[in-house]
């Protein structure tokens, strides 16, 4: 059992690994992942882009650094050489991922995203309130790449998030390893996250209207007997 759950981690490892280097060349192609018609997409990556940036132009640096002092080392040269532009591609992959996926809003509900890592999907039906809520989760969470606890999920970019959302009914998300957790209410980061909550509420009321209309059609209807 242990064996099968090591390998079931290992193809899911796998599976990140894909999308984040599908995220790379939709990014250059100027694409993005999951957003149709009709839906609104709403942007996250802008908080970690410094951060990101930083660390692959110093991985950049190193790695040309690392090249001028094996140069005497062919063997050892390319090895290094390799692992540093993995390296280089990862970071830019995980930057590409948040660009390339970010949040949607449609008449179906919310999808709310954490680059290729996690992918949460909240029907509007089962949103009770929606809220501007700038929060900084505790240190010991603020690494991780989301951390649920007492039933609130918290996905943060660059240690924050500053939308939270109270549901009807739980939600459950699957982690990158497979953990499942279960949430009632899940807080996220969005660039413009005023207007995300904007938007949030008008598709809610948008919804309530229209199914407020079909209720009425039905109360219309003569059933013949």
């Amino acid at each position: 059992m242990g064996e099968g759950r090591e390998r079931g981690k290992g193809r899911r490892l796998l599976a990140y690994e894909g999308r984040w280097m599908t995220s790379l060349v939709l990014w250059v192609t100027r694409r993005r992942h999951g957003v149709g018609p009709g839906q609104r997409p709403l942007g996250y990556a802008r908080a970690q882009a410094p951060m990101m940036y930083g660390f692959a132009f110093v991985c950049t640096v190193e790695t040309v650094g690392v090249g001028f002092l094996l140069a005497k080392m062919p063997v050892v040269h390319w090895i290094m050489l390799v692992l540093d532009v993995y390296t280089v591609l990862m970071v830019l992959g995980f930057q590409a991922a948040a660009v390339t996926r970010p949040h949607v809003l449609g008449p179906e509900g919310l999808r709310v995203r954490q680059g290729a890592a996690l992918d949460v999907r909240i029907p509007l039906e089962r949103i009770a309130s929606v809220r501007y809520d700038l929060r900084f989760p505790k240190a010991e969470a603020a690494g991780r790449q989301a951390q649920e606890r007492d039933g609130v999920l918290e996905m943060a970019v660059a240690a924050q998030t500053c939308v939270t959302v109270e549901l009807t009914e739980p939600v459950t998300a699957v982690k990158l390893l497979g953990q499942r957790v279960t949430a009632r209410t899940v807080r996220f980061h969005a660039d413009e996250g005023r207007a995300a909550v904007a938007a949030i509420k008008a598709a809610l009321e948008e919804a309530r209207a229209r199914q407020g209309e079909e209720d009425k059609g039905d109360k219309g209807l003569v059933t013949p007997v």
